[in-house]
Protein backbone atom coordinates (compact mmCIF):
# COMPACT_ATOMS: atom_id res chain seq x y z
CA UNK A 1 0.00 0.00 0.00
CA UNK A 2 0.94 3.57 -0.82
CA UNK A 3 2.05 5.67 2.33
CA UNK A 4 0.89 9.43 2.56
CA UNK A 5 2.90 10.99 4.72
CA UNK A 6 0.83 13.86 6.51
CA UNK A 7 3.13 14.64 9.84
CA UNK A 8 5.42 17.28 9.25
CA UNK A 9 4.68 19.19 12.06
CA UNK A 10 7.23 16.24 13.93
CA UNK A 11 9.70 16.32 11.11
CA UNK A 12 9.70 17.23 7.30
CA UNK A 13 9.74 14.18 5.29
CA UNK A 14 11.03 13.44 2.72
CA UNK A 15 14.12 15.86 2.45
CA UNK A 16 15.56 17.10 -0.40
CA UNK A 17 17.78 14.58 -2.41
CA UNK A 18 20.85 17.12 -1.64
CA UNK A 19 20.40 16.70 2.23
CA UNK A 20 21.30 13.05 2.07
CA UNK A 21 23.46 13.79 -0.71
CA UNK A 22 25.75 16.35 1.45
CA UNK A 23 25.83 14.44 4.58
CA UNK A 24 26.84 11.62 3.23
CA UNK A 25 29.81 13.50 1.23
CA UNK A 26 30.94 14.64 4.43
CA UNK A 27 31.03 11.26 6.08
CA UNK A 28 32.15 9.68 3.20
CA UNK A 29 34.96 12.42 1.49
CA UNK A 30 35.74 14.78 4.11
CA UNK A 31 35.38 13.91 7.68
CA UNK A 32 37.39 16.85 8.96
CA UNK A 33 36.61 18.50 12.43
CA UNK A 34 35.10 22.17 12.84
CA UNK A 35 37.28 24.61 14.15
CA UNK A 36 40.73 22.44 15.36
CA UNK A 37 42.61 22.46 12.16
CA UNK A 38 43.51 23.64 8.99
CA UNK A 39 44.17 21.60 6.42
CA UNK A 40 42.09 21.77 3.41
CA UNK A 41 39.21 19.20 4.37
CA UNK A 42 39.07 21.02 7.20
CA UNK A 43 38.75 24.54 5.74
CA UNK A 44 36.09 23.39 3.84
CA UNK A 45 33.99 22.47 6.84
CA UNK A 46 34.71 25.55 8.22
CA UNK A 47 33.29 27.33 4.89
CA UNK A 48 30.01 24.96 4.66
CA UNK A 49 29.24 26.05 8.01
CA UNK A 50 29.71 29.60 7.57
CA UNK A 51 27.46 28.96 4.29
CA UNK A 52 24.99 27.90 6.54
CA UNK A 53 25.14 30.34 9.11
CA UNK A 54 24.88 32.95 6.51
CA UNK A 55 21.98 31.33 4.77
CA UNK A 56 19.88 31.25 8.03
CA UNK A 57 20.77 34.70 8.73
CA UNK A 58 19.61 35.82 5.42
CA UNK A 59 16.05 33.80 5.49
CA UNK A 60 15.26 35.00 9.08
CA UNK A 61 16.29 38.81 8.30
CA UNK A 62 18.98 38.60 10.63
CA UNK A 63 20.52 42.48 11.52
CA UNK A 64 23.54 40.84 13.45
CA UNK A 65 26.75 39.25 12.28
CA UNK A 66 26.61 35.50 11.19
CA UNK A 67 28.60 34.77 14.27
CA UNK A 68 25.87 35.22 16.21
CA UNK A 69 23.75 32.35 14.73
CA UNK A 70 24.32 29.52 17.33
CA UNK A 71 24.34 26.39 15.82
CA UNK A 72 22.49 24.01 18.90
CA UNK A 73 21.34 20.31 18.71
CA UNK A 74 17.79 20.91 17.90
CA UNK A 75 15.59 23.74 19.27
CA UNK A 76 14.26 22.01 22.56
CA UNK A 77 18.33 22.98 23.37
CA UNK A 78 18.26 26.42 21.73
CA UNK A 79 15.22 27.05 23.95
CA UNK A 80 16.81 25.82 27.40
CA UNK A 81 19.60 27.58 26.59
CA UNK A 82 17.87 30.93 26.78
CA UNK A 83 15.76 30.35 29.27
CA UNK A 84 18.13 28.48 31.70
CA UNK A 85 20.90 30.73 30.63
CA UNK A 86 19.15 34.40 31.52
CA UNK A 87 16.65 33.55 34.13
CA UNK A 88 17.58 33.80 37.82
CA UNK A 89 15.53 33.31 40.62
CA UNK A 90 13.07 35.66 41.38
CA UNK A 91 12.11 36.83 37.36
CA UNK A 92 8.93 36.39 35.91
CA UNK A 93 8.06 35.58 32.64
CA UNK A 94 4.67 35.69 30.36
CA UNK A 95 4.25 32.89 28.08
CA UNK A 96 0.87 32.21 26.30
CA UNK A 97 -1.27 28.87 26.67
CA UNK A 98 -0.42 27.37 23.46
CA UNK A 99 3.19 26.47 24.35
CA UNK A 100 5.07 23.34 23.70
CA UNK A 101 6.48 21.07 26.27
CA UNK A 102 10.01 22.64 24.80
CA UNK A 103 9.31 25.53 26.71
CA UNK A 104 7.33 24.49 29.93
CA UNK A 105 9.36 21.75 31.03
CA UNK A 106 12.57 24.29 31.31
CA UNK A 107 10.25 26.33 33.25
CA UNK A 108 8.37 24.28 35.37
CA UNK A 109 12.56 23.13 36.30
CA UNK A 110 13.27 26.53 37.71
CA UNK A 111 11.14 26.59 41.00
CA UNK A 112 12.26 30.23 41.85
CA UNK A 113 11.06 31.73 38.29
CA UNK A 114 7.49 32.58 38.34
CA UNK A 115 5.43 32.81 34.89
CA UNK A 116 2.02 33.88 33.54
CA UNK A 117 -0.06 32.68 30.25
CA UNK A 118 -1.55 34.80 28.05
CA UNK A 119 -5.11 32.59 27.64
CA UNK A 120 -5.74 31.95 23.41
CA UNK A 121 -9.47 31.49 22.11
CA UNK A 122 -11.02 28.01 21.31
CA UNK A 123 -9.08 28.56 17.92
CA UNK A 124 -5.17 28.99 19.36
CA UNK A 125 -4.98 32.34 19.14
CA UNK A 126 -4.32 35.29 22.37
CA UNK A 127 -4.79 38.90 22.18
CA UNK A 128 -1.46 40.98 22.27
CA UNK A 129 -3.38 43.36 24.19
CA UNK A 130 -3.69 41.13 27.12
CA UNK A 131 0.23 40.85 27.33
CA UNK A 132 0.47 44.59 29.40
CA UNK A 133 -2.06 43.21 32.51
CA UNK A 134 0.46 40.51 33.07
CA UNK A 135 3.66 42.93 32.90
CA UNK A 136 4.97 43.22 36.69
CA UNK A 137 8.36 44.91 37.95
CA UNK A 138 10.40 41.95 37.79
CA UNK A 139 9.33 40.39 34.13
CA UNK A 140 12.31 39.61 32.42
CA UNK A 141 11.29 37.93 29.26
CA UNK A 142 8.36 37.38 26.91
CA UNK A 143 8.91 33.74 25.55
CA UNK A 144 5.95 32.79 22.54
CA UNK A 145 5.83 29.70 20.13
CA UNK A 146 4.81 31.31 16.88
CA UNK A 147 2.81 28.83 15.84
CA UNK A 148 0.76 26.55 17.17
CA UNK A 149 1.59 22.43 16.71
CA UNK A 150 -1.43 21.77 17.82
CA UNK A 151 -3.76 24.25 15.73
CA UNK A 152 -1.85 25.74 13.74
CA UNK A 153 -3.00 29.20 14.65
CA UNK A 154 0.21 31.86 14.48
CA UNK A 155 0.57 34.52 16.70
CA UNK A 156 1.26 38.10 15.98
CA UNK A 157 4.63 38.11 16.55
CA UNK A 158 4.86 41.75 15.27
CA UNK A 159 2.47 43.03 17.51
CA UNK A 160 3.88 40.87 20.75
CA UNK A 161 7.51 42.54 20.05
CA UNK A 162 6.17 45.85 19.73
CA UNK A 163 4.87 45.96 23.66
CA UNK A 164 8.02 43.96 24.30
CA UNK A 165 10.28 46.63 22.97
CA UNK A 166 8.13 49.46 24.37
CA UNK A 167 8.54 47.86 28.17
CA UNK A 168 12.27 47.01 27.50
CA UNK A 169 11.97 43.49 27.87
CA UNK A 170 13.30 40.16 25.61
CA UNK A 171 11.04 39.04 23.38
CA UNK A 172 12.06 35.05 22.42
CA UNK A 173 10.35 33.53 19.67
CA UNK A 174 9.92 29.54 19.58
CA UNK A 175 9.89 29.26 15.67
CA UNK A 176 9.66 25.26 15.54
CA UNK A 177 5.92 25.10 12.91
CA UNK A 178 6.74 28.46 11.13
CA UNK A 179 10.15 28.44 9.99
CA UNK A 180 10.18 27.65 6.50
CA UNK A 181 6.41 27.65 6.50
CA UNK A 182 5.39 31.08 7.46
CA UNK A 183 7.37 34.52 6.74
CA UNK A 184 9.91 35.07 9.96
CA UNK A 185 11.63 38.68 10.15
CA UNK A 186 13.73 39.04 13.14
CA UNK A 187 13.91 42.70 12.55
CA UNK A 188 10.56 43.36 12.22
CA UNK A 189 9.28 41.43 15.80
CA UNK A 190 12.13 43.06 17.57
CA UNK A 191 13.48 39.75 18.34
CA UNK A 192 16.36 39.11 20.92
CA UNK A 193 16.65 35.56 20.15
CA UNK A 194 14.59 33.10 17.62
CA UNK A 195 15.15 29.29 18.58
CA UNK A 196 14.59 27.14 15.14
CA UNK A 197 14.74 23.58 14.35
CA UNK A 198 16.45 21.91 11.22
CA UNK A 199 14.18 19.21 10.57
CA UNK A 200 10.82 20.54 10.43
CA UNK A 201 10.05 22.89 7.91
CA UNK A 202 13.69 23.81 6.83
CA UNK A 203 13.66 20.41 5.55
CA UNK A 204 17.40 19.22 6.93
CA UNK A 205 18.01 16.56 9.38
CA UNK A 206 17.18 15.98 12.89
CA UNK A 207 19.59 16.43 15.64
CA UNK A 208 20.52 20.48 14.87
CA UNK A 209 19.37 23.37 15.17
CA UNK A 210 20.17 27.42 15.18
CA UNK A 211 19.47 30.05 18.42
CA UNK A 212 19.88 33.65 16.50
CA UNK A 213 20.71 36.39 19.35
CA UNK A 214 21.12 40.08 19.07
CA UNK A 215 24.56 41.58 20.57
CA UNK A 216 22.83 42.63 23.73
CA UNK A 217 21.02 39.12 24.50
CA UNK A 218 23.69 37.37 24.11
CA UNK A 219 25.96 38.98 26.56
CA UNK A 220 23.85 38.89 29.11
CA UNK A 221 22.83 34.84 28.26
CA UNK A 222 25.24 32.49 30.49
CA UNK A 223 26.14 29.59 28.69
CA UNK A 224 24.61 25.77 30.08
CA UNK A 225 27.44 23.93 28.32
CA UNK A 226 31.18 24.07 28.46
CA UNK A 227 34.19 22.64 27.35
CA UNK A 228 36.87 22.88 24.35
CA UNK A 229 36.14 25.15 21.61
CA UNK A 230 39.31 24.92 19.37
CA UNK A 231 40.25 28.81 20.48
CA UNK A 232 41.74 29.87 23.21
CA UNK A 233 42.82 26.61 23.99
CA UNK A 234 45.64 28.16 26.25
CA UNK A 235 43.10 29.02 28.57
CA UNK A 236 40.82 27.21 30.78
CA UNK A 237 37.95 29.63 31.16
CA UNK A 238 34.96 30.00 28.15
CA UNK A 239 36.17 32.26 25.51
CA UNK A 240 33.79 35.56 24.99
CA UNK A 241 33.76 35.34 21.42
CA UNK A 242 30.71 34.06 19.39
CA UNK A 243 29.73 31.07 17.99
CA UNK A 244 32.22 29.90 20.67
CA UNK A 245 31.18 30.89 23.29
CA UNK A 246 28.05 28.55 22.86
CA UNK A 247 29.11 25.93 21.08
CA UNK A 248 31.29 23.73 23.09
CA UNK A 249 32.34 20.30 22.01
CA UNK A 250 32.23 18.44 18.59
CA UNK A 251 29.34 20.10 16.32
CA UNK A 252 27.23 18.02 14.27
CA UNK A 253 29.00 18.19 10.80
CA UNK A 254 26.73 15.74 9.42
CA UNK A 255 23.78 17.80 10.52
CA UNK A 256 25.20 20.92 9.50
CA UNK A 257 26.37 19.73 5.80
CA UNK A 258 22.33 18.69 5.46
CA UNK A 259 21.00 21.37 6.91
CA UNK A 260 23.66 23.47 4.38
CA UNK A 261 21.81 21.77 1.68
CA UNK A 262 18.31 22.32 2.77
CA UNK A 263 18.72 25.81 3.26
CA UNK A 264 20.05 26.55 -0.60
CA UNK A 265 17.04 24.56 -1.65
CA UNK A 266 14.63 26.60 0.55
CA UNK A 267 16.25 29.97 -1.26
CA UNK A 268 15.80 28.55 -4.25
CA UNK A 269 12.38 27.42 -3.75
CA UNK A 270 11.78 30.84 -2.20
CA UNK A 271 9.36 31.21 0.78
CA UNK A 272 6.87 32.60 -1.36
CA UNK A 273 5.92 29.60 -3.66
CA UNK A 274 6.26 27.25 -0.44
CA UNK A 275 3.91 29.42 1.40
CA UNK A 276 1.90 29.57 -1.63
CA UNK A 277 1.95 25.94 -1.87
CA UNK A 278 0.82 25.07 1.60
CA UNK A 279 -2.18 27.74 1.74
CA UNK A 280 -3.66 26.06 -1.18
CA UNK A 281 -3.63 22.56 0.49
CA UNK A 282 -4.44 23.94 3.53
CA UNK A 283 -7.69 25.40 2.35
CA UNK A 284 -8.45 22.32 0.42
CA UNK A 285 -8.57 20.37 3.26
CA UNK A 286 -10.81 22.76 5.36
CA UNK A 287 -13.21 22.85 2.76
CA UNK A 288 -13.01 18.92 2.41
CA UNK A 289 -13.58 18.47 5.92
CA UNK A 290 -16.13 21.17 6.47
CA UNK A 291 -19.70 20.37 7.39
CA UNK A 292 -18.57 16.82 8.13
CA UNK A 293 -20.71 15.28 10.73
CA UNK A 294 -19.41 14.46 14.27
CA UNK A 295 -15.98 15.96 13.90
CA UNK A 296 -14.33 18.92 14.94
CA UNK A 297 -11.69 21.29 13.94
CA UNK A 298 -9.51 22.39 16.44
CA UNK A 299 -8.09 25.76 15.07
CA UNK A 300 -8.87 28.13 12.45
CA UNK A 301 -11.23 27.16 9.50
CA UNK A 302 -9.45 29.52 7.50
CA UNK A 303 -5.98 30.40 5.66
CA UNK A 304 -5.09 33.40 7.57
CA UNK A 305 -2.59 33.66 10.28
CA UNK A 306 -2.32 29.84 9.64
CA UNK A 307 0.30 27.02 9.28
CA UNK A 308 -1.08 23.32 7.72
CA UNK A 309 -1.35 21.74 10.89
CA UNK A 310 -4.76 20.99 10.91
CA UNK A 311 -6.29 18.91 14.62
CA UNK A 312 -9.04 16.95 14.52
CA UNK A 313 -11.50 15.53 17.12
CA UNK A 314 -13.96 12.76 16.01
CA UNK A 315 -16.50 12.85 18.68
CA UNK A 316 -17.92 9.69 18.30
CA UNK A 317 -14.57 7.63 17.75
CA UNK A 318 -11.55 6.75 19.83
CA UNK A 319 -8.80 9.28 17.95
CA UNK A 320 -6.37 6.57 18.93
CA UNK A 321 -8.16 4.17 16.86
CA UNK A 322 -8.73 6.40 14.23
CA UNK A 323 -5.49 7.17 13.79
CA UNK A 324 -4.28 3.22 13.69
CA UNK A 325 -6.71 2.69 11.13
CA UNK A 326 -5.59 6.03 8.85
CA UNK A 327 -2.45 3.76 8.43
CA UNK A 328 -3.63 0.70 8.52
CA UNK A 329 -6.85 0.98 5.78
CA UNK A 330 -5.43 4.44 4.18
CA UNK A 331 -2.09 4.22 4.42
CA UNK A 332 -2.08 7.84 6.02
CA UNK A 333 0.34 8.88 8.41
CA UNK A 334 -0.66 11.40 10.99
CA UNK A 335 0.06 11.71 14.94
CA UNK A 336 -2.21 10.97 17.36
CA UNK A 337 -2.64 12.84 21.10
CA UNK A 338 -1.42 15.65 23.19
CA UNK A 339 1.71 16.90 20.94
CA UNK A 340 3.68 17.30 23.60
CA UNK A 341 1.62 20.55 24.65
CA UNK A 342 -0.89 20.19 27.21
CA UNK A 343 -1.57 23.70 28.01
CA UNK A 344 -3.03 24.23 24.41
CA UNK A 345 -5.05 21.11 24.62
CA UNK A 346 -6.89 23.07 27.40
CA UNK A 347 -6.93 26.07 25.92
CA UNK A 348 -8.46 24.52 22.85
CA UNK A 349 -10.89 22.18 24.95
CA UNK A 350 -9.29 18.48 23.81
CA UNK A 351 -7.52 17.69 26.82
CA UNK A 352 -7.06 14.99 27.93
CA UNK A 353 -8.19 13.14 24.55
CA UNK A 354 -5.93 14.91 22.43
CA UNK A 355 -6.43 15.22 18.50
CA UNK A 356 -5.94 13.57 15.44
CA UNK A 357 -3.43 15.73 13.55
CA UNK A 358 -2.48 16.27 9.80
CA UNK A 359 0.39 18.04 9.10
CA UNK A 360 1.07 19.34 5.25
CA UNK A 361 4.33 19.26 3.72
CA UNK A 362 6.11 20.69 0.61
CA UNK A 363 5.93 17.69 -1.28
CA UNK A 364 2.31 16.89 -0.63
CA UNK A 365 -0.29 17.39 -3.21
CA UNK A 366 -4.16 17.98 -3.89
CA UNK A 367 -4.20 14.34 -4.31
CA UNK A 368 -3.22 13.64 -1.10
CA UNK A 369 -5.71 16.20 0.52
CA UNK A 370 -8.34 14.58 -1.25
CA UNK A 371 -7.20 10.63 -0.08
CA UNK A 372 -7.39 12.18 3.42
CA UNK A 373 -10.69 14.01 2.89
CA UNK A 374 -12.13 10.72 1.44
CA UNK A 375 -10.67 8.18 4.39
CA UNK A 376 -12.19 10.64 6.91
CA UNK A 377 -15.33 10.62 5.98
CA UNK A 378 -14.98 6.95 5.76
CA UNK A 379 -14.09 6.78 9.67
CA UNK A 380 -16.59 9.22 10.94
Amino acid sequence: MKTIYLDNAATSFPKPDTVSKAMVRYVQEVGAPLNRSVYGSAQEAELVTLSLREQLKRFFHFPERATHVILTPGNTYGLNFVLKGYLRPGDHVIVSSMEHNAVMRPLLQLPEVTFDRVPADRDGFIDPAAIPALIRSNTKLIVMAHGSNVSGAVQDAEAIGAIAARRGIPFILDGAQTAGHFPLDFQRFQLSALSVPGHKGLLGPSGIGALLLTDKFAKALSPLIAGGTGSASDSEYLPDALPDRFESGTMNLPGIYGWEAAMTFLSDQGIDKLRAHELALTKRFLNGIRNIPHLRLCGPDHTDNRVGVISLDFLNRDNAAVSFELEQRFGILVRCGLHCAPSAHRSLGTFPKGTVRFSLGYVNTAADVDAAVAAIRSLV
